[in-house]
């Protein structure tokens, strides 16, 4: 059996045309752009930018924002050529599957669990984080952290995390609304998601005004930058190469890379949509242009109301509050609305992971990759229930066990390793299959397609090597898995036709 059978065009469109036994078309293209946008805006902005910015690439955190957008741009292009061409979930699994075959297919299905299921964790423990914040801090440092998280007090005591149950709390309430179906899950996603654009406008709009032209000043992190002490009372150096200039800011873009990963997202929801070949383009692209835009105003406004600095001495994942409440005199109102509209905001990423991630995985499940509990559908509600489950023991285990930034990072590699693959896909799909129909073309292959993957290569190697080599571990684990079931297993033996 080769390793490298396909799945041919011809079998992918016919099983996105079996509507009746497949999982339920409900999602107009406004739905799918909500989604996108409900995945997109939520950590990535309110607690990747100030971790980028104080660590890394200070007020350039702009053009980190910009490098990133680009890399997905040129990546969204590509999976908006899939998703119409191919309207089946799975995502970047499904396009490898037909493009570069199984074994290539299973690497990046396994992937996509550092991007899903840890993006899921990542932001849960961010909600965590505001929950706590929103109640006055009254929940107990050791019950909203995890064993690996420690801090100091107020009265300079430090404190060990024992397990997040708030993350937990949360993971388990849009697990089950996931459960009871994806229209409800996108229509309470389409309520939050119009609650934090508006305030993510509102914090601009005010903030704009607070802003202290010094904060961006100088633009880059010079190389000499006195270092910072943190609040867990470890020294933070700005003498490595990407803590400052120019590869600082393209840390920073790996970093804040983890604030675009919605927009994929999408595409694992290709065989929810009405009309796919039409609606997916607009989608994924829809809510990469909008969110783009907003993240380049959010982060200028946030660096100069507050000095970079500070981002690594206070603040943390609460540092769009921390900004207001000392930077922004009489608004502290704000903080709080704030507060309130990322816990929904967070919400609706959470949502969206877990729906991505349940697709994929619906998807390897359906070619016999995965055992059968995956694909197994509710009789009524007609989603991947047992999948769901699955998923909300996993992810719940690793949002209360780990910190946010070994998750955000971990989640980042595995995102740009599927986005750099779909977007090589794209070139090979054109080469040898010319003729397919094309209800969306990406433009300018393969210099579209090229820059994808060598912006998102660049991305992968300036993230530190702890993280890459977690990846890699995380990567043999899934190809033991691979050879010693799944490869046995396949639905596919041969290419099917």
């Amino acid at each position: 059996m080769s390793l490298f059978r396909k799945k041919s065009l011809t079998f992918l469109l016919a099983q996105a045309a079996d509507s009746e036994k497949g999982l339920k078309r409900s999602l107009t293209a406004w739905s799918l752009i909500a989604l996108g946008i409900g995945a997109i805006i939520g950590a990535g902005l309110f607690v990747r930018t100030a971790a980028a910015a104080g660590g890394h690439a200070g007020p350039a955190v702009t053009l980190s924002f910009i490098v990133a957008a680009l890399g997905c741009a040129f990546a969204g292009l590509c999976y908006a050529e899939f998703a119409a061409m191919i309207p089946i979930a799975g995502s970047a699994y499904t396009y490898s599957y037909a493009t570069m075959g199984e074994l290539v297919a299973w690497i990046i299905g396994w992937a996509l669990v550092l991007e899903y299921a840890l993006g899921a964790a990542t932001v849960s423990i961010a909600w965590s984080e505001y929950f706590n914040r929103l109640f006055g801090g009254s929940i107990p440092y050791e019950w909203c952290h995890s064993p690996f998280s420690s801090a100091k007090d107020t009265m300079g005591v430090l404190h060990h995390g024992i397990i997040n149950a708030p993350a937990l709390l949360i993971l388990l309430i849009l697990s089950l609304l996931l459960i009871k179906g994806t229209q409800e899950s996108a229509l309470v996603n389409a309520i939050i998601v119009f609650i934090k654009v508006a305030i993510v406008l509102l914090f601009i709009g005010i903030g704009w005004k607070f802003i202290n032209s010094a904060n961006h000043v100088p633009y880059f992190i010079p190389a000499d930058q006195p270092p910072v002490l943190q609040d867990n009372g470890k020294e933070w150096s700005y003498a490595p190469t990407f803590n400052h200039g120019i590869m600082g800011v393209l840390r920073g873009a790996a970093i804040v890379f983890f604030a675009f990963i919605g927009f994929d997202a999408v595409s694992t929801a290709a065989q929810e949509a009405k009309n796919p070949k039409k609606d997916m383009p607009i989608g994924i692209l829809g809510s990469l242009v909008i969110c783009t835009i907003l993240y380049i105003l959010f982060s200028y406004v946030l660096t100069g109301v507050a000095p970079f600095t500070e981002f690594m001495q206070a603040g943390k994942e609460a540092s769009v509050a921390y900004a207001i409440e000392h930077h922004m005199p009489g608004y502290e109102w704000l903080a709080t609305l704030v507060t309130v509209a990322i816990l929904a905001g967070f919400s609706s990423v959470i949502l969206v992971m877990l729906l991505g991630q349940s697709r994929v995985f619906y998807s390897m499940s359906n070619d016999g990759l995965l055992p059968g509990a995956f694909s197994t559908l509710h009789k009524k509600f007609r989603t991947p229930f047992k999948s769901n489950i699955i998923l909300f023991l996993f992810v719940g285990a690793i949002a209360t066990l780990l910190p946010g930034d070994i998750t955000g990072d971990l989640t980042s590699i595995g995102t740009l390793f599927a986005f750099a693959l779909v977007s090589a896909g794209v070139w090979i799909m054109r080469v040898k299959q010319p003729n397919a129909v094309r209800p969306f073309r990406t433009p300018w292959v393969p210099v579209v397609s090229s820059l994808g993957v060598l912006i998102c290569l660049a991305m992968i190697l300036s993230l530190d090597s702890t993280t890459k080599l977690t990846a890699l571990a995380w990567m043999l684990v899934g190809l033991i898995i691979y050879f010693s079931y799944s490869r046995s297993r396949s639905k596919h033996k041969q290419d099917p036709e």
